[in-house]
């Protein structure tokens, strides 16, 4: 059973799970998007802390910007998922969790900074932000692969996020939403790549209760005392 789930997740089942969510959300309205957004006052004064999640989920309406952070989520997701954390789902959950974080963290404080603070009330829902998270991710650890935009010109994976940046300002998408992915994938890029090469420290390394929850793990179990096993064979002791 374990390998058919290992078969199915290396095809992409949890961006399976994460779009069918997403679909739930935005076209069937099961639950209203006001209660799905991100507001600090509701989350403190009155304990709503599903608003800290729900608003990762909801990417509000269908539009040329909407396909498109679609196209991201479940093609730069897979790849990440397929190469740079095979084997490695707790890891992807870490990224995942660490990118909210700071996502989360900075709209709080951007909100409370005089200059800037309605900027950063007009976001109610990261979950763009999140998504251009993991393309930047994914770009800073394949610089060199030769893209296409649409066919007009061809640059490297490094430009990718500069170049869909422009784009989102060109469909009248604002540009803090993609801004803020490119902050937070560049401090998981620099704690989780960079950093560490330099030091020999990795301060984002997975905790451990974390990668309890997953099954990537090698798992050592220990031998009853009563269970003894059958000797090799002659052939490969002589070996």
């Amino acid at each position: 059973m374990r390998g058919i789930l290992d078969k199915y997740e290396s095809k992409g089942l949890k961006i399976v799970v994460y779009l069918f969510n997403l679909i739930l959300y935005n076209f069937v309205q099961i639950i209203s998007p006001y209660n799905l957004y991100l507001n600090p006052n509701l989350v403190v004064k009155q304990y709503q802390i599903w608003r800290l999640v729900t608003n990762f989920l909801y990417f509000r309406k269908m539009d040329l910007d909407f396909l498109f952070h679609m196209f991201f989520l479940a093609r730069y997701c897979k790849l990440l998922e397929e190469n740079s954390f095979r084997g490695r789902t707790a890891d992807f959950f870490f990224m995942l969790l660490f990118g909210s974080t700071v996502l989360t963290t900075i709209v709080l404080v951007g909100g409370m900074i005089p200059y800037v603070s309605e900027s950063f009330a007009k976001i109610i829902f990261l979950s763009n932000s999140l998504t251009f998270m993991m393309v930047y991710v994914w770009s800073k650890q394949n610089p060199y692969i030769h893209m296409s935009f649409l066919g007009l010109f061809t640059f490297t994976a490094a430009y990718l996020p500069w170049v869909l940046l422009g784009f989102s300002v060109l469909v009248g998408a604002s540009a803090w939403v993609d801004l803020l992915g490119m902050i937070a994938g560049h401090a998981y890029y620099f704690l989780e790549d960079v950093y560490p090469k330099m030091t020999g420290r990795r301060p984002l390394k997975t905790p451990l209760f974390i990668k309890t929850l997953f099954a990537d793990e090698t798992v050592v179990v220990a031998r009853p005392a009563e269970v003894r096993f059958a000797a090799p064979p002659v052939e490969e002791i002589r070996r």
